[in-house]
């Protein structure tokens, strides 16, 4: 990788990657790809950014070709939960936007990391330790394009030699930036309620165990990936990574050993405890680890301490 763009690059997964790739190939060798107006002045003040609608094949093409990217870190999406409000949209930014990516990427020979997630399983598919192949029949929008975006990736790498890597992401848990809409935001909500000595009402019920990661192993996860020999893989897309896997209630006890005041209740969302129902407990990733040496550094323990001291300081320098 020489030169990079970052799609969704304000998102909770972007507005990490954005900064740990500029550190590790140079500010000005990454561009920061976003749609939001204002863009978020931290990617504007660290290196360049980029205003861009990933529908807008043409302004994605001539991005690449103007800069001569080499590598496409594709992340603008919607997520699960607001996918379900607005299926239409989803279909046009989740499928759409990648189609217009894997096109210009096969036209400028670029590497495409593309991300899926637990929400490409379905109801049907074995909860634990679910295999790298198994039946994916998920019963949501925002799975049918992942699953989707999945096949489209393998595709082109085999129709069209496209370098397209990706993993399935578990929940993942950030204190930099504020939910975006995924069925796995209460592990992030929590945290923010508890660090401000608030309440927390919980939209899942007690016992609803799913995978997590801390977004600093997602980060490396990705980058190791993109970095690994082409040739030690035997898969290409969707490789299965997990790091931790709990339910509401064994993560808010874990934070009452830093924060014994906190407290929670539960008012069920029924749309996304449905989602949640529908995924995988646990997901096997030792394709992953065996194919390029994915291991996690965070444990629940580790990764709730990690939290509460970066809330703590975040919420200090902005009062």
């Amino acid at each position: 990788m020489k030169k990079i763009i970052v799609t969704g690059a304000s998102g909770q997964i972007g507005s990490e990657l954005v900064p740990a790739l500029r550190s590790r190939y140079g500010a000005d060798n990454v561009w920061a790809c976003g749609h939001k107006r204002p863009p978020p002045r931290q990617l504007l003040q660290a290196g360049p950014y980029l205003n861009l609608d990933i529908r807008d094949s043409a302004a994605l093409d001539q991005v690449i070709a103007d800069h001569k990217i080499d590598t496409i870190f594709h992340l603008a999406a919607l997520l699960s939960a607001v996918a379900e409000e607005k299926p239409q949209l989803a279909w046009e930014i989740n499928m759409g936007g990648l189609i217009n990516v894997l096109e210009t990427a096969r036209r400028h020979n670029c590497a495409v990391f593309h991300p899926s997630s637990i929400g490409a399983f379905g109801p049907t598919t074995p909860p634990d330790l679910t295999p790298q192949v198994t039946i994916q029949r998920p019963n949501t929008i925002y799975g049918v394009t992942k699953v989707a975006g999945e096949l489209l990736c393998d595709y082109y790498f085999s129709r069209f030699r496209v370098d397209s890597r990706g993993v399935r992401f578990p929940g993942l848990i950030s204190y930099k930036t504020p939910p975006g809409g995924g069925t796995t935001d209460y592990a992030v909500e929590i945290f923010r309620a508890a660090v401000q000595h608030k309440p927390y009402t919980c939209f899942l019920k007690k016992g609803t165990v799913l995978d997590m990661m801390y977004m600093e192993d997602a980060i490396n996860a990705a980058i190791t990936l993109m970095e690994a020999d082409s040739g030690q893989l035997s898969t290409r897309n969707a490789f299965n990574i997990t790091a931790m896997s709990f339910a509401p209630e064994e993560l808010f006890n874990e934070i009452r050993k830093h924060l014994p005041d906190v407290t929670i209740d539960y008012e069920i969302d029924p749309i996304r405890q449905a989602i949640a129902d529908s995924w995988p407990n646990r997901l096997d990733d030792s394709e992953a680890r065996r194919q390029w040496g994915w291991q996690p550094k965070y444990t629940l323990a580790t990764m709730t301490s990690a939290m509460i001291a970066g809330l703590t300081q975040h919420n200090q320098e902005n009062n």
